[in-house]
């Protein structure tokens, strides 16, 4: 089995997907004239701005579920697996895909802003890239398909954060405790279970008062730490760097074999970390209340900034500085070493024992407990996104129909699938902790891989809404007005939620007059 989803994990990341990450990044900056870059003050302001109602919760809170699913094992035993693998070049390549994928993120969060729509079951807010691929050509010839092609990301993704996803999480939680502390990773499981179930069954409010409070906390306290470690290290910062930036491009002696391979699990990680392209960020997105569908882009595009350029960052200037790091000349930890660092056990596993080594070199012991108590609230909000991202998802497979009541059994058809799926999210996390980590990693780049294929392609097709409600924004701005958006205005079919929406009132205007 394991050799099986293998060869399928190396289809689905092949250079194909690699390429297109980066194309498209490339693409969208290009078309956006590099929003990035140009609307970063604005996207500082926006992040702790804007109104939160009984629908939809404000803008920071919807930046804080969006953190909550980027920000998780991928900041830390991410950069380290890409580092064991790709070399030190690995960071410069995320920091690439990460810049180019601020753009992307823009893009797929305003669409999801766009395309949103209220929740028949419980009047929430909701939407991602199975709403816009539904909603956006509803008006043409191809609208039966593009249906279709949205339920199919919709069945990916349940597939995906339901079930595969989690387990990466739960794994790399586990292990880091029980090395930390000697916890049996059963005994993690049943207590993540615990946490878990008491967030989930409350609701999209829970999520979002959830993360709020912890991600923005946790994210600074590791940052802070990880930066204590390096600067205590400052004489080999420019040493540093000046190796990332060779052997990101194969100039690098001891790391020029492996060019490809920084290109690779730079972008793969980059990928898996941030998110941008595919397609999770505009689920949490879509749940802001806002008056301008840009607003909230601009703040998920910062967000891949803060997952990418502060927390990896951090990640791998932490690793390197320190020597607590490890290259191998191939894909496996049987692979021969290229260069190891001096700081690890020589029997080291790659992840997030490398980072644990690393604050090991300045506090001796402290490391360990640190990193465990960091992945376990980074994994932790982590999987309360994903559930939150499942649920989504089968709330557009079920449609209308989730409010249908179920005979014999009490409940609506939605309620009662809703919490079949809390059931499956808390197995998968049980199994992913007591599961091998290049199992549970193989399971979740896979899944990621196929959201990212699926996504990017359709919002390649679907891009144009975005850059014209961008346009719209920058131009309202610049006449003094707070932006409110008005898709017949600016002929966007298929908006319905904007075509009634109060900006006043924070409902519809269908609402208000009931």
């Amino acid at each position: 089995m394991a050799e099986f989803l293998g060869t399928i994990n190396g289809y689905i990341w092949s250079n194909g997907l690699i390429y297109l990450c980066l194309a498209a990044g490339v693409y969208f900056s290009i078309r956006s004239r590099f929003v990035q870059v140009r609307q970063v003050p604005e996207m500082v302001r926006l992040m702790f701005r804007g109104e939160k109602s009984p629908s939809g919760v404000s803008s920071f809170q919807a930046l804080a579920m969006s953190l909550s699913g980027r920000v998780g094992t991928g900041n830390i035993a991410g950069v380290a697996t890409a580092i064991a693998f790709g070399g030190p070049g690995a960071l410069f390549w995320m920091w690439a895909v990460a810049f180019l994928g601020a753009s992307t993120s823009f893009v797929e969060c305003t669409l999801g802003q766009i395309y949103k729509t209220r929740d028949p079951l419980t009047n929430e807010y909701r939407g991602g890239p199975a709403y816009y691929f539904s909603r956006a050509m509803a008006h043409t010839r191809a609208a039966p398909l593009f249906k279709i092609y949205g339920f199919i990301f919709a069945a990916v993704t349940v597939l995906a954060c339901g079930l595969l996803l989690p387990s990466v999480q739960s794994n790399s939680m586990a292990s880091a405790m029980n090395q930390a502390w000697g916890i049996s990773t059963w005994v993690v499981a049943v207590g993540m279970i615990i946490v878990l179930a008491f967030v989930i069954i409350g609701g999209v409010k829970r999520i979002a008062a959830f993360a709020g409070v912890v991600v923005p906390f946790m994210a600074v306290a590791y940052i802070v730490m990880a930066l204590i470690v390096v600067f205590s290290n400052a004489s080999e910062i420019p040493g540093i760097v000046s190796t990332i930036f060779a052997s990101a491009f194969g100039a690098d002696a001891a790391f020029g074999a492996i060019i490809g391979a920084a290109v690779m699990w730079g972008v793969k990680r980059g990928v898996y970390s941030n998110e941008a392209g595919q397609g999770t960020g505009p689920h949490a997105a879509a749940a802001a209340e806002v008056s301008h569908p840009a607003k909230q882009g601009l703040v998920q595009a910062f967000a891949v900034y803060i997952d990418t350029l502060f927390i990896c960052t951090a990640t791998g200037f932490l690793i390197l500085s320190t020597g607590a790091y490890r290259v191998f000349d191939g894909d496996t930890v049987t692979s021969p070493v290229l260069k190891d660092g001096g700081a690890l056990p020589s029997d080291a596993a790659v992840g997030p024992t490398f980072a644990q080594v690393g604050i090991d070199t300045l506090w001796n012991g402290f490391g360990s407990s640190f990193i465990a108590i960091s992945l376990a609230f980074f994994c932790l909000t982590t999987i309360i996104a994903y559930y939150y991202m499942a649920e989504t998802n089968l709330r557009f497979i079920l449609g209308k129909h989730s409010v249908v009541p179920v005979p014999v059994i009490r409940g609506t058809i939605g309620t009662n699938l809703t919490a079949v799926l809390q059931v499956l999210i808390l197995v998968s996390v049980a199994v992913g902790a007591v599961s091998t980590a290049s199992e549970a990693w193989t399971l979740g780049d896979i899944g990621v891989g196929l959201m990212a294929w699926l996504n990017i392609i359709g919002v390649i097709i679907l891009q144009q809404p975005a850059y014209k409600a961008l346009r719209d924004y920058e131009r309202q701005k610049k006449s003094g007005l707070d932006p409110v958006f008005d898709p017949l205005a600016l002929n966007i079919p298929g908006a319905t939620f904007w075509e009634t929406y109060d900006p006043t009132g924070g409902k519809d205007r269908a609402q208000t007059t009931v």
